[in-house]
Order: C-alpha cells, then sequence, then structure tokens
C-alpha cells in the first residue's frame, strides 16, 4: 500500500553523501547514527549511489593502544554495514617551534575533489560537515546542476549555510543523533512522553507563549512548513514562556537558529497540539 505522505514526492534522484567525520564529531554531532542520515539522505525514495565517509586514522596510537585500535575498526565496519565508503585520512605529527608534538589529518580537500570528481553522475549532493571551507565547493557542485545539501550541529559557517539550496540542523532530524531518554524508556520520537528538538517558529511576546516546529518523521516535503498541511512531516507545539530557559530573550524570537530540545506532553486543553516542556537551549 502506497503511503499518502509520499503522492507526488517520490524521486528519481541519485544522490551523493559526503561525510566531515572528524569535523561532525568535534562539533555536536559525536553518535551521529549513519543509518539514519542515509534514510533521511533518500528521504523521497531517491538513490544512493555514493556515501563517502571521511575519516582520521592514527596509526602511532593504533599500534600502542589496542582499545583505540578495536574501537576505531570497528566503528570503520558500523559505516561500510550502511553503505558508507570509508575514505581514511592518517594522522600526521609535527613539531611546533617549542618541541610540542601536535597531529594533524585534515581530508577536506580529498571531500572536496571527490564530490567535484563524482558530482557528474548526481542530482543531489548532502555535505556533512560545518566548515566554511566548503563554501567554494558548494558553488561549484551547483555550477554543474546539483542541488547541494548541508547538515551539520554546531560551529557552522553562516555563509556556508547561505550558500546552500538547503541547511538542515543535525540536531532536527529524527534518531539521527539519538536522545537518551527515548532509548531508555522505548519511546518513539515525536509520540507524547518522548524528547524531540525543534525551533521557535511563532513567539507572541504580549501573549507569553508560542510555537514549537519539530520533525515528526524522515520523510519528503521538508518544504511544506505548515504543520497543518497533511503532508508536512513536521508539527508544532504549544510552549508558555515562563518555561523557557533563563539565557534565551524573549525579543529574540521566533528564530531559526536556536534549537531546543523539549519533551512532549498532552494538551490538557484538548487541544491538537502537544505542549512542549522541559525546554533547554543546545549548543
Amino acid at each position: 500500500m502506497e503511503d499518502k505522505h509520499l503522492n507526488g514526492f517520490k524521486s528519481n534522484a541519485k544522490i551523493g553523501v559526503y561525510v566531515d567525520v572528524a569535523n561532525v564529531n568535534r562539533n555536536g554531532g559525536y553518535g551521529m547514527q549513519y543509518d539514519v542520515l542515509r534514510e533521511f539522505a533518500c528521504r523521497d525514495f531517491a538513490e544512493a549511489l555514493r556515501l563517502n565517509a571521511y575519516v582520521s586514522f592514527d596509526v602511532e596510537r593504533a599500534r600502542e593502544d589496542i582499545t583505540y585500535r578495536k574501537g576505531i575498526n570497528n566503528y570503520f565496519s558500523v559505516l561500510r554495514e550502511y553503505g558508507f565508503k570509508v575514505i581514511q585520512k592518517n594522522v600526521k605529527w609535527y613539531e611546533d617551534d617549542k618541541g610540542n608534538r601536535y597531529g594533524k589529518a585534515n581530508a577536506d580537500l580529498d571531500m572536496a575533489v571527490d564530490a567535484l570528481l563524482q558530482s557528474q553522475n548526481l542530482d543531489r549532493v548532502l555535505l556533512v560537515t560545518g566548515d566554511g571551507d566548503f563554501i567554494q565547493v558548494v558553488r561549484a557542485l551547483q555550477n554543474y546542476g546539483c542541488r547541494v545539501e548541508v547538515v551539520a550541529f554546531e560551529n557552522i559557517s553562516n555563509e556556508l549555510k547561505r550558500e546552500a539550496d538547503m541547511f538542515l540542523s543535525g540536531y532536527l532530524i529524527p534518531n539521527l543523533l539519538p536522545v537518551k531518554r527515548n532509548i531508555e524508556n522505548n519511546i518513539e520520537w515525536g509520540a507524547i512522553g518522548s524528547v524531540v528538538r525543534g525551533y521557535c517558529s511563532h513567539y507572541y511576546d504580549d501573549r507569553g507563549f508560542g510555537f514549537m516546529r519539530y520533525l515528526d518523521r524522515i520523510a519528503p516535503g521538508l518544504w511544506i512548513t505548515d504543520a497543518r498541511h497533511d503532508e508536512s512531516p513536521y508539527r508544532a507545539a504549544f510552549f508558555h514562556g515562563s518555561n523557557l530557559p533563563e539565557e534565551v530573550n524573549t525579543s529574540q524570537l521566533p528564530n531559526r537558529d536556536f534549537i531546543f530540545e523539549f519533551r512532549l506532553e498532552e494538551s490538557k486543553n484538548n487541544n491538537k497540539d502537544p505542549v512542549a516542556m522541559n525546554i533547554r537551549l543546545l549548543g
């Protein structure tokens, strides 16, 4: 039976996904689920032609630290199970003027070159990084006719956001970064009692309340942001201004740059929308 939410959204697009693993892990995305990332990239039944994960590997440490060696090799194996090609960049060690050793394993150039060379066979490219060094790569890919999407968590270049055809915070994608409470209580993302992440889409300062918008599921039609639309993957949650964290200035709301994590509770006023409680600001 055809899912009613896919009507008019099925795609024959060919997708390439390029993940700057070190950048993601350093900037809020440690623990990202690569099977969920693949599902998001192919959310409209598109075909994933390229799935590349660019990783760093410390050869010296691997020789001496068996825990590190086993852990990282297992991590690489999991990525391969999900269909990702693991492009390994070995850490090179240097000394500064004071004799301090430091390691570097920058995979940016490899990732950029691969994305550009492989784009001739792609319709859509998903870059998973917040690094502003990829701005020119985004422009070049667009000039080749590719639609470019960017997903990242924290410390994201604002210019990279602007250049992309679509930017989406990784925090907003259901289960991309699992919520511990949901796992412990075996609650699905979006169910009453679950913890989800979203942003303030409306706030009425004179009345002291507003609405959070959050993705209820991974689905096409991300441009249909009105949660009242049947085919929108978004849902709305009511909140009272008094439940916002102290560090949030309500004069800055609504604001899509503020990502909130909150628990969904059933409305006591028989409203359709759930209520956002235990709100905290991420990043």
